[in-house]
């Protein structure tokens, strides 16, 4: 099996935690796999599909103190992996570098998404070692429409590629086995950027591009035509074929063509992979960021070290509320949300009596990130 083959991304890797599965069957009181979180709501960019606009709430000091402590606790508990990427764009946090080498001296597999213009390129050779990946979220090959959809200048086109290129001299020369990817957030309006995007990946020597769907609130506020996708479907797979033994590209066809709808009404993804907002706000998902969820709300690690957090009444009252008919994932959340595999596979399992089998063959990389 080739190491693209063993990325991981249109699906879930929840089979190789059956132990946890098991624990949270019982009723336990499982520590999350994963946390996605981000270390601020600031942002360098204004991209014309951000959901992160819809995720609007009272925001906390994210200081060193308050995020090397949720990184502590994060160990001791059980998490696996730390993503940041979330609601904000964390290279706005001036304790990113520090985080992430923090967390990895925790034993935390360490990610994170950017949109990479302020990633400073200096700081490169201190974070690549650290990281379980570094991704890019880039949704344009070619600077004019790289400035229309990211709201930004031309000229952050020119200096994300050079950090791009700069990363993968400095993975090549040190032989480090961090993934160095890329995504574009797909419109059907970016159409016109699919082969752009997919051969600026091949030129750059990036792992691989994932292309995926853009998600929308329950009121469709971004106006996502999810029925335009099935016209990319011949685009995309052109884009499928630039792929090579060093690099892929990756339509994440399930939600594609999903038509933004979901086959389960009950929510069990949380308890296993979990979101924070840049805030510091811990919630079930980015879903329900914003201050009108708040009877979803669990508290903020600025005010409450995550652990004690966890261990709360409160905490396990909200998972058990978005897991009863008390809500409804079909009417009472966006679209296609980041524990959307993992929920497909739970649902099986809690209400459709799929069995939980043992996993075969070789784990996937990126095995913390499920």
């Amino acid at each position: 099996m080739s190491e693209n083959d063993r990325i991981v991304l249109d699906g879930h890797k929840l089979a190789w935690y059956k132990d946890r599965v098991e624990a949270w069957q019982r009723g336990e009181r499982i520590a999350p796999i994963t946390i996605d979180c981000a270390l601020t709501r600031k942002c360098s960019y204004r991209c014309t599909y951000c959901y992160g606009q819809l995720q609007a709430n009272d925001e906390q000091h994210m200081t060193k103190d308050v995020i090397f402590r949720f990184l502590d606790d994060c160990a001791e508990i059980g998490v696996k992996g730390v993503s940041f990427v979330s609601d904000g764009e964390s290279t706005c946090s001036p304790h990113l570098y520090d985080a992430i080498i923090h967390g990895h001296e925790n034993g935390l597999s360490m990610a994170l998404g950017t949109n990479g213009y302020l990633l400073q390129d200096d700081r490169l050779e201190d974070i690549l070692p650290r990281l379980t990946y570094l991704r890019f979220n880039i949704s344009a090959g070619e600077p004019k429409r790289y400035a229309e959809i990211h709201g930004c200048a031309e000229k952050c086109f020119h200096k994300v590629c050079e950090t791009m290129r700069k990363a993968v001299e400095i993975k090549k020369e040190k032989n480090l086995d961090v993934t160095i990817g890329t995504q574009m957030v797909l419109m059907p309006e970016f159409k016109d950027q699919i082969m752009p995007l997919s051969q600026l990946g091949l030129d750059l020597g990036v792992d691989y591009l994932v292309i995926k769907h853009c998600s929308d609130d329950e009121d469709h506020t971004l106006g996502v035509q999810y029925d335009k996708y099935e016209e990319l479907t011949d685009l995309l797979k052109e884009a499928e074929a630039l792929s090579t033994d060093t690099y892929m590209v990756r339509a994440k066809w399930s939600k594609i063509m999903s038509g933004g709808t979901r086959c389960y009404s009950r929510c069990y993804g949380p308890p296993f992979i979990i979101q924070f907002s840049g805030s510091g706000l811990v919630a079930p998902c980015g879903m329900l960021f914003n201050s009108k969820y708040k009877k979803f709300h669990i508290g903020n690690i600025a005010e409450t070290p995550f652990k004690e957090m966890w261990q709360s009444d409160r905490y396990w009252e909200v998972m058990d509320l978005i897991s009863s008919d008390k809500f409804d994932a079909k009417t009472m959340c966006g679209s296609l949300c980041l524990q959307h595999k993992v929920n497909e596979y739970l649902y099986g399992i809690k209400e459709q009596g799929n069995e939980l089998t043992d996993p075969t063959g070789e784990p996937p990389m990126h095995l913390s990130f499920i």
